[in-house]
């Protein structure tokens, strides 16, 4: 079975022999095909070319990265804990130099993400890391494009992936777009990963929400102010979002609930 990856989002199908016709992470109106068309390459080759970036972003919690970027760019997070390490959200490839590394830490024993736009290489890491089980929503198991047996579905609202790591699912951009609380990152003042189900932006302090990033489709106020009342009971002090320079060091709690009512002004004047 090949597998092929999608050069605009990075997304994994397995064919037994052509790239299929189209992504439907890509074709789905919060993402885009490229003007150019729909384009595939094959894992062997991603592989050879491309390779992931590792840095440490604070004590326990490690930043994956692939370099040159390929689809939209988004990197994993890997928080390291005594009941075993988790990882949010998820990169087209695994090369051997990060995957050897990761087991010389004690493996994974979870993986949980985001929203489908970060799917990718979800099957990949936790066929490579032994059988990782795979966190998702009920509500966005229809976006999966690579099937495993390693995925367990969850329902609800919150679910305790680890003593003091619990994904929170808030919607929004997805029906099943979730956040990660870490409870001891930012010395004990607690850390959220939010992927783009909040969105931090370039001005600093600020986040935003919206249905789709590329196509600027914006959420409605109700939604906004659903997903602030949820986030205002979440501890937390810094938030690591999907990219690398994407972060909020200190008061993010704060820029939060400052952003979601700008938002709701703003569309309601």
């Amino acid at each position: 079975m090949s597998i092929w990856i999608c050069k605009a989002c990075g997304s994994h199908y397995a064919s037994n022999d052509a790239p299929p016709a189209h992504c439907s992470i890509c074709d789905d109106e919060r993402q885009f095909v490229p003007e150019g068309g729909q384009e595939w390459i094959a894992r062997e080759t991603l592989a050879s070319t491309h390779e992931n970036d590792w840095s440490e972003l604070e004590p326990n919690l490690v930043s994956i990265g692939v370099s040159p970027t390929i689809g939209i760019g988004q990197r994993a997070l890997l928080v390291l804990s005594l009941h075993g390490n988790v990882l949010w959200d998820c990169t087209p490839i695994l090369d051997e130099t990060t995957r050897d590394r990761i087991l010389m830490l004690g493996s994974i024993k979870v993986i949980c993400l985001s929203h489908p736009h970060f799917y990718t290489g979800m099957v990949e890491w936790s066929e490579a890391l032994g059988g990782v089980p795979i966190l998702l929503p009920q509500a966005d198991l229809p976006y999966v494009t690579r099937t495993s047996e390693h995925i367990r579905p969850w329902l609800g609202d919150r679910y305790e992936v680890l003593p003091g790591i619990n994904l929170h699912r808030l919607g929004g951009h997805f029906e099943g777009s979730s956040v990660l609380e870490w409870e001891v990152g930012a010395d004990q003042n607690g850390v959220l990963f939010v992927g783009d189900t909040v969105q931090v932006v370039p001005g600093r302090g600020w986040v935003s929400f919206m249905y789709s990033y590329p196509n600027l489709i914006p959420l409605p106020t109700r939604e906004v102010r659903r997903i602030a009342r949820r986030i205002a009971e979440i501890r937390f002090d810094r938030i690591y979002g999907g990219w690398r320079d994407k972060f909020i060091s200190n008061n993010a709690k704060e820029s939060v609930a400052r952003s979601a009512e700008r938002h709701i002004r703003r569309l309601e004047s």
